[in-house]
């Protein structure tokens, strides 16, 4: 009796094993699908309506579709764009959550403030997405009509102008204080939770300046609600080349490229990072994206420069670049 038993218990196994044998070239597929079906989390650092808010709205419902599932836009703002990182850096590494940052979330934060997290060693490069610059702008009841005037009136009223930033220690107001430097004036920063409320305080006159993302300003720009005084750039931009360059407003050399990247969290699978990496190049690709971005002063970069190697090494060159200048500079939260 007990034989037989030991025998019907081993032809159970047998059969057992079968099937999990029949079913192993399936257990490959459904796992890698699992990620694209997956909802994914893409989190912006600043406020809605901002510039790197309006980027990742571009971009989410075109992902979604190669990857055929869904991107939620989640705004996560403060504290310079370091609440989010910290959010994204203690992400589970599977893919759902990623972040868009840019040269103040991923360079200028890490010499500024005591974070939680490392700004490279705790993120996964997926892209390099867009290289913009900055304007100078103001408020459109300003005297001042071009930048030589502005920097006169800034000399005029020493330290009763406002400068709207998206908070102490972003590219806004690294910018501002680099400008106080190389024309000798004081004016006071206003922080806002990003540049899109900023903005909304600009137009309505309620802040005099901003060192502003040219995709935030080039709107209220050409809708003549502000006015513009230079680019931050040795180049014109193409979607607005009636806005002169610092060099040819008497301001040369104040050049600060506003560069845009996705990133996820520490180990996420390279393999993931690859299908993030291929969905979004593919996007980029897309005309309707290139011209949409292009409106906003943002250039997509080449194909090689979109590489997650490439964006961890870019990453790195400017942090190499920016931190010594910040640090020299005594740069601190306010």
């Amino acid at each position: 009796m007990m034989r037989g038993l030991w025998a019907g218990l081993r032809g159970q196994v047998i059969v057992c094993a079968l099937i999990v044998c029949a079913l192993a070239p399936w257990a490959a597929p459904a796992s890698a699908q699992s990620f694209s079906s997956r909802p994914i989390t893409l989190v912006v650092p600043f406020a809605a309506g901002g510039p790197t808010d309006t980027l990742a709205r571009i971009l989410s419902e075109r992902i979604a579709a190669e990857l055929h599932t869904t991107v939620v836009v989640e705004n996560v703002a403060g504290a310079s764009g370091s609440i989010a990182g910290a959010r994204v850096a203690r992400a589970s590494p599977d893919g759902t959550t990623i972040t868009i940052g840019h040269w103040g979330t991923h360079v200028l934060n890490g010499a500024i403030f005591k974070l939680p997290y490392d700004v490279i060693a705790d993120f996964e490069p997926v892209a390099m997405i867009a290289m913009g610059t900055q304007l100078i702008v103001g408020r459109k009841t300003l005297k001042a009509d071009n930048l030589k005037e502005l920097i006169a009136w800034l000399k005029e009223n020493p330290g009763k102008a406002t400068a709207g930033t998206a908070g102490a220690g972003t590219g806004a107001h690294v910018a501002g204080v680099f400008f106080k430097e190389k024309t000798g004036t004081d004016f006071q920063f206003v922080p806002y939770r990003g540049a899109g409320p900023a903005m909304i305080d600009l137009v309505a006159g309620q802040i005099d300046i901003m060192f502003d993302q040219a995709s935030n300003s080039l709107p209220q720009y050409k809708n003549g609600a502000i006015k513009a005084f230079a680019v931050t750039s040795p180049t014109r931009l193409a979607s607005a080349p009636d806005i002169p360059t610092v060099d040819e407003a008497g301001l040369p050399g104040l050049y600060i490229s506003y560069w845009h990247g996705i990133w996820a969290p520490k180990n996420t699978p390279k393999e993931i990072v690859t299908k993030l990496n291929a969905a979004i190049v593919a996007v980029l690709a897309d005309p309707s994206v290139k011209q949409r971005f292009a409106e906003l002063g943002q250039e997509i970069p080449p194909l090689e420069q979109q590489s997650p190697a490439a964006l961890e090494r870019f990453q790195k060159a400017e942090t190499e670049k920016w931190w010594p200048v910040v640090k020299a500079a005594d740069i601190k939260p306010e």
